[in-house]
């Protein structure tokens, strides 16, 4: 079954803490609690948004729709595919917190997720962004994962391929809308290396003592640098890094290296460049600073924060500043990642 709510305000189910109201309200934990709801003549043409963890969207104004909250839970290792024996397979329901997920894996002996581990949101959203960190993107893990295309109202399986992977970037992105992911199954290769080139992570192995790290320390690495440096959304109202870092050719890079030595980029297989947002907006002197209610965070230039009382409005003034003060000192643009609504 599931529960259908009523003006029902949104404010614990984003991360950034902004005040908004849905129509209506309807949790599903199952298939067939979704196959339900969307058969509801009450809810029949309305708008629909689906939300997970609320940690990759800026509610600008109240939802006159219905809000699906996906809270279809379980946990699988599959069993051992002998054709295909160097991987391990685990599957689990959209609604998974995905930081409980990871380490969920570990304890199944089951490595080669920790480097993602302390994201923010659910398992059923991670795709939808092709979540990363620390060298590691989702669609590096990725095997399948079932979903209802609202089209025709069936459930589908969706490889990697279909799926469609980039940078923060999938076919979901690109077909809003069309497909309401139930579960995601995940392929962990073996035997398991680890993933360690970033500078942060090193370092924090390095001052541990540790020469050959396991999983499980790589884990508590990545989780205790996030710690660090990004805020608590519980305490301090966050989506995370609010930009993506700006990919440029080597041409753009080389010029801007030119003009500005210490420019912050990492070399892609494909030969562009990855230009590292946080250290753009730093150079613009915005890092600590607010905009009304909304500031840049002063640790992490890269994520935007809600001091108190900030609606979406001013969270959505203050990244458009940014933007503006970025593409005027540097000819860059920066893309948002959450979602504006």
């Amino acid at each position: 079954m599931f529960q259908l709510q009523r003006d029902v305000s949104l404010r614990e189910f984003n991360t950034f803490g902004l005040r908004a109201t849905a129509r209506y309200v309807v949790t599903i934990d199952s298939e067939a609690a979704l196959t339900q709801a969307l058969a509801m003549p009450a809810l029949a043409g309305l708008p629909r948004l689906v939300l997970g963890g609320g940690s990759n969207i800026v509610l600008t104004r109240d939802f006159d729709g219905v809000v699906l909250r996906m809270a279809i839970r379980g946990r699988e290792r599959l069993p051992d595919d002998a054709a295909d024996p160097h991987a391990r397979y685990v599957r689990g329901g959209a609604g998974e917190v995905w930081h409980d997920f990871v380490d969920w894996t570990l304890l199944q002996d089951c490595p080669g997720l920790e480097n993602l581990a302390l994201i923010p949101g659910t398992l059923g959203a991670a795709p939808i962004q092709n979540i990363g960190a620390y060298g590691l993107e989702l669609a590096e893990r990725f095997a399948e994962l079932r979903a209802l295309d609202t089209t025709t109202g069936q459930f589908v399986t969706l490889s990697r391929d279909v799926c469609a992977f980039g940078y923060r970037d999938s076919l979901f992105k690109r077909e809003p809308g069309r497909y309401i992911i139930v579960s995601v199954t995940l392929r962990l290769p073996q035997p398991w290396q680890a993933v360690t080139g970033y500078a942060d992570v090193s370092r924090t192995l390095a001052e541990a003592g540790v020469e050959h790290p396991d999983a499980r320390q790589i884990f508590d690495a990545v989780a205790g640098i996030r710690r660090r440096k990004l805020p608590d959304p519980a305490i301090l109202g966050n989506a995370g890094s609010f930009f993506k870092n700006p990919v440029v050719d080597t041409p753009t890079f080389d010029a801007l290296r030119a003009r500005f030595p210490e420019a912050v980029g990492y070399a892609q297989p494909d030969g562009t460049w990855k230009v590292a947002a946080g250290w753009l907006i730093d150079q613009c002197g915005w890092r600590g600073k607010s905009l009304g209610h909304a500031g840049v965070h002063e640790r992490q230039a890269l994520v935007l924060v809600n001091r108190g009382g900030a609606s979406g409005a001013d969270i959505v003034a203050l990244a458009r500043a940014v933007q503006a003060s970025v593409q005027e000192r540097f000819g860059i643009s920066l893309e948002p990642e959450p979602l504006m609504l």
